[in-house]
């Protein structure tokens, strides 16, 4: 198969296009060249920008066309203009953000959110979701029901540059004690990246559309579990976990948590079910070989200093919660 990959070489679409090249198919990537761009030689690279410049699209016709990075919809009408019907197959990669207070186990007929204002473009915490499922529709006005929709949760795994996932897991190897914040029983649901790029593949072959979740394989996983798992796997014997109140870090202004859902009442955003894309083939590795992969690729990086909690402020809070009246 010939495949259109837009945006193709950072993680979720770099591990789409090492699934599809290890299928076997001929795949372009068009990409505006600031990243990855030594990657992939025997792809074909397109040096463009998708909310801009797509003229180096005007030639060229493929079997299916990914879209790894539309975030208003008139990304999608643009490129849906400029391929006209050359994009064969188009596959959207949404976002579970698209849905109006999930609660544990939804499914993909779900409500979802309505923005007031459909015209806006200004992409923020508030309007990601509601931008996603106008986005949604666009492709669905374009490409009709052969369009794939693919809705994740948090995706994870090696390469994983927000480095969500990766500070748990390079933390956790560090020892010693580690700080994490409660509700402990708050879901916590992750897709590794390379499971969904397998299987978006596996359906393009079948040219298999739908709207699908792309998430962990049970609704049931909590953050404690999580974090746990983490430890068991990659940190050294005598680290521990001490699970302090929210309170403690919620209102810090210095202090990023990662994946932590902090009580939201969104927050079982992350206990959506997958079972519809389990029955369309998708498949999940075990959880401890995301993380030694990941562990893996956190030694040959440097982590973003503004991500969680650097060690010495991770000692003042644990100090903080020590000297508090027991309770």
């Amino acid at each position: 198969m010939r495949i259109l990959m837009i945006g193709g070489t950072r993680f979720v679409g770099k591990h789409i296009v090492e699934a599809a090249l290890a299928a076997g198919h001929e795949v372009t990537i068009f990409h505006r060249g600031r990243t990855g761009a030594d990657l992939f030689p025997t792809a074909t690279h397109l040096i463009g920008d998708r909310d801009g410049d797509l003229a180096p699209l005007a030639d060229g016709r493929w079997d299916a066309t990914i879209d790894t990075c539309g975030y208003v919809p008139r990304h999608v009408h643009a490129l849906a203009d400029a391929l006209g019907d050359r994009a064969g197959q188009y596959v959207f990669i949404s976002s579970v953000s698209v849905y109006l207070t999930p609660v544990a186990g939804y499914n993909e007929s779900s409500p979802v959110i309505e923005l007031a204002d459909p015209t806006i473009e200004e992409v923020t915490n508030e309007t990601y979701g509601g931008l996603k499922v106008l986005c949604e529709r666009a492709a669905h006005a374009r490409y009709g029901s052969e369009a794939l929709i693919v809705r994740p949760t948090f995706v994870v795994g090696p390469d994983d540059y927000s480095w969500r996932f990766p500070y748990w897991v390079a933390r956790m190897a560090r020892g010693g004690e580690v700080l994490a914040p409660r509700p402990v029983d708050d879901p916590a649901q992750v897709i590794d990246a390379r499971d969904m790029a397998e299987w978006i593949v596996s359906m393009v072959e079948r040219r298999a559309g739908g709207v699908f979740h792309t998430v962990g394989p049970t609704q049931s996983t909590t953050w404690q579990h999580l974090l746990e798992s983490i430890a068991d796997t990659v940190a050294p014997p005598e680290t521990t976990i001490t699970w302090v109140d929210a309170d403690l870090v919620l209102d810090l202004d210095d202090v990023s948590i990662p994946l932590w859902m902090a009580g939201d009442p969104e927050r079982f955003v992350s206990a959506a079910s997958p079972a519809a894309a389990v029955a369309a083939g998708l498949r999940h590795r075990p959880l401890t070989e995301t993380i030694r992969d990941t562990l893996a690729w956190c030694t040959t990086q440097q982590q973003p200093e503004t991500v969680g909690l650097s060690a010495e402020r991770e000692a003042e809070l644990l100090v903080t919660w020590k000297s508090r009246p027991a309770r």
